[in-house]
């Protein structure tokens, strides 16, 4: 009986100390959590040599990140982590750790005018008794701070490739934040103090804004998981474990996860398997908390007069319709994303919508404005039913690893065992697989350009029914990596003038890595780097023929980001781009 008591006892002292024993990781265990982040970029990362010219950071340069992390606790290690993705200034690349801890006040602000501006609030949270104030309006300060000032404090946790793009995402984390990609996040206080200027008036009010917490804190990260506990268990809040969405009404997505798939694509050829995990050319939607992103109907209401035509039904991929302006019958498409749930499906919708287009329109409309990319091979299928001739298409520098050598070398031969494969696409896919052979064979960083799609080719054909009439493409700042490729290959083969700002400059294909280990965290990696074929001449980056970081520069520059916009529902934006096609297909042939 006493041999029991002690035991019980001594398992009820390891139970309670267990938790301090596992407070913070250990001197060597950061050391090897920053080396192995340090090595997987070493290894993995296309843009290394750009990143350090053009932007001045070099990777591989630890002694700053050594010295910072001994002085850190597990939350601030995180930080550090953090803080070392974010300075290659990357779209595609992050680091997050594995917590469903979130909170949010109950509304989205947004950059227009250069002001932080209220674009939605969920008055099932926030009722407007309580807290009368309303879209358009203001927010100045937080808890005492300006909101200017915690932009700037927040671009770490926002890299968008740009400024603007990362502005505005910075912007969004004042009101929405998640412990995944903000280890302090746990250090909110109940309540968030919150001075607001109303649009109309100019007066300024102080509300006092509860923040909606939910999910589990951590605020350590030892060797195993260890969320926080009070009194020797886990507090469960008693809303559902998740991060809450900033308008309240269904679960935030959630931006980690232990392993990312690349989106399937049912129109591609088997021996294109090997290379699947390169297409993913697509910023994590999750991780960019922009209105919009990704979604099928516009940001802006439709045109007067708009006949809606996909987009009335759940099966349907694409928005669309027409409209008529000035005597000219104008057709309108927005592609929402770059990765359709299902490849084949879309391509059946687009080619019986062009089809009507060349019957019905003049000219043509195609949004994609908050597009945050996916295939590569999507991309290249819809360009060709938008240009009417042959194009050239974006090439790839690989990062020439020994994983991808081999998932070259095996699309090659799966290519070859296919008596159906056609010569030159065989002889295309042996250059490829050449090429990048000797760039691992030469230890070079980057492959030359070479071709991610199945004819293995930079030059593509079109289809026969492609769009045949003059048409402008609507871009903006988070039009990125899938949505740059596309702005980029209907710029660079002269379709049409692109309408709008500047394209975010994720230029490249991702992949995801698990680790670093001890904080068990996940990593996103930029493993090509997209080739426009000829030099990019900017007055901010050197001349290159990149898309990363320079992005795709409109020919017609319009900014949606403006409070008339948010307010009549983009009401100029429409106005802009409507005179612009009408103006386009008057002066065609």
């Amino acid at each position: 009986m006493r041999g029991r008591l002690w035991l019980a006892l001594g398992l009820l002292f390891v139970a309670l100390s267990t938790p301090r024993a596992q407070d913070a990781i250990t001197s060597k265990q950061r050391i090897a959590d920053l080396e192995q982040l340090a090595a997987l970029y070493a290894k993995n990362y296309a843009p290394y040599e750009w990143k350090r010219d053009a932007l001045g950071f070099d990777l591989l340069r630890l002694t700053p990140w050594l010295q910072r992390i001994h002085h850190a606790d597990d939350l601030d290690f995180q930080e550090a982590l953090i803080e070392y993705v974010a300075s290659l200034n990357d779209a595609h690349d992050l680091i997050a750790f594995p917590t469903t801890y979130g909170a949010s006040l109950g509304f989205t602000v947004d950059i227009y005018d250069g002001k932080v501006l209220i674009d939605s609030i969920n008055r099932v949270l926030l009722p407007v008794a309580q807290f009368p104030f309303n879209i358009g309006d203001e927010l100045v300060t937080v808890d005492g701070t300006p909101v200017h000032a915690l932009i700037a404090s927040f671009r770490t946790y926002a890299m968008s490739a740009n400024q603007r793009s990362t502005d505005r995402v910075a912007a969004s984390r004042i009101v929405s934040r998640s412990q995944q990609i903000m280890p302090h996040t746990s250090d909110l206080p109940d309540d968030a103090i919150l001075a607001i200027r109303n649009g109309n008036t100019g007066t300024t009010a102080v509300f006092s804004v509860p923040w909606r917490k939910s999910g589990i804190p951590l605020d350590s990260q030892g060797p195993v998981p260890s969320p926080r506990r009070g009194n020797g268990r886990i507090f469960l809040p008693p809303a559902p474990l998740g991060l809450v969405s900033p308008a309240g009404d269904e679960p935030a997505p959630q931006i980690f996860k232990a392993v990312e798939t690349t989106p399937a694509d049912n129109t591609l050829p088997a021996y294109m398997e090997p290379i699947h995990p390169l297409l993913n050319a697509s910023v994590s939607k999750d991780y960019f908390a922009v209105l919009g992103l990704g979604v099928r109907a516009p940001i802006y209401a439709p045109p007067p007069g708009f006949v809606q035509r996909l987009g009335t039904q759940a099966a349907h991929f694409f928005y669309s319709g027409t409209y008529v302006s000035g005597g000219v019958r104008i057709g309108l498409i927005r592609i929402p994303s770059m990765s359709p749930p299902n490849v084949a499906t879309a391509l059946t919708q687009l080619d019986d919508e062009i089809r009507f287009f060349n019957l019905n329109v003049d000219a043509l409309v195609v949004d994609v404005t908050r597009n945050p990319g996916g295939l590569v091979s999507f991309v290249e299928s819809i360009s060709q039913r938008f240009i009417p001739a042959s194009l050239t298409t974006t090439g790839f520098q690989i990062r020439a690893t020994g994983a991808w050598l081999f998932s070259f070398a095996s699309m090659l031969s799966s290519a070859r065992a296919n008596p159906a494969t056609p010569p030159d696409v065989l002889a295309n896919l042996e250059n490829n697989f050449n090429e990048v052979r000797r760039a691992f064979d030469e230890n070079r960083g980057l492959s030359n350009p070479v071709s991610l799609n199945p004819t293995g080719s930079l030059t593509l054909t079109s289809v026969p029914h492609a769009f045949r009439g003059p048409l402008i493409v609507l871009v903006d700042e988070f039009t990125a990596s899938g949505g740059d490729a596309f702005a980029a290959i209907m710029q660079d083969n002269n379709r049409g003038p692109l309408l709008g700002m500047r394209t975010m400059g994720a230029g490249g294909t991702v992949v995801s890595f698990s680790g670093p280990a001890y904080t068990e965290s996940i990593t996103r990696v930029t493993a090509s780097l997209m080739h426009r074929g000829h030099i990019i001449v900017t007055s901010d980056f050197p001349p290159a023929p990149y898309i990363e970081n320079i992005g795709v520069r409109p020919e017609i520059t319009v900014d949606y980001m403006t409070r008339q916009n948010l307010m009549t529902a983009g009401a100029p934006f429409v106005a802009a781009f409507t005179q612009a096609i009408v103006q386009h297909a008057q002066a065609a042939p």
